[in-house]
């Protein structure tokens, strides 16, 4: 059993790894995995799983043994994340070239923002799965980033979040 869903797991991998999107004639898709990168995470973490599973396996007793059903849910995470970036790539669009007005703020944008009290914030607008709040990507889906697409500098946005309404000003 944890052979054939490792097996299966290392082939959804390395179909990722070598743009099985892109074999498909979906060439602007394969960004997907961004130049293999995460099917390379994916791969070393699911083989360091399986390698867990095994030794949790040899130990006797699956029912009652904790380490073998948590490494079993752990491969069925990484499994479930496989099949999600496989099903992600139809619906990507690869954006080439510069905005038409290139004064208004736009998808794949870097923003700056002056809150109320004088404070800066630097934003990237970016897609849902490239999210990484450390490094002020935003989502293209945030509240924020609905409030900056087609803004141009020194316009005002308002931004309802949990505490009530923040103004900012584009600088």
């Amino acid at each position: 059993m944890v052979g054939s869903i490792a097996r299966r797991l290392e082939f959804h991998l390395n179909a990722l790894a070598i743009g099985d999107v892109a074999d498909r004639g979906r060439h602007e898709h394969a960004v997907a995995v961004a130049d293999g990168t995460q099917a390379d995470r994916d791969g070393e973490l699911c083989a360091d799983v399986v390698k867990h599973l095994a030794a949790a396996a040899a130990e006797g007793d699956r029912l009652e043994n904790a380490e073998y059903i948590y490494r079993k849910k752990e491969l069925r995470e990484i499994a479930h994340r496989i099949g999600y970036l496989q099903r992600r790539p139809p619906t990507l669009k690869v954006i080439a070239e510069a905005p038409a007005d290139p004064d208004r703020v736009f998808f794949g944008a870097f923003v700056e923002l002056e809150g109320p009290d004088g404070s800066r914030t630097a934003y990237r607008i970016v897609g849902p799965d490239e999210t990484d709040a450390a490094r002020g990507d935003i989502s293209v889906d945030s509240p924020m980033a609905r409030a900056l697409l087609k803004k141009t500098l020194f316009d005002e946005i308002v931004v309802q979040i949990a505490e009530g309404t923040m103004r900012y000003t584009i600088i």
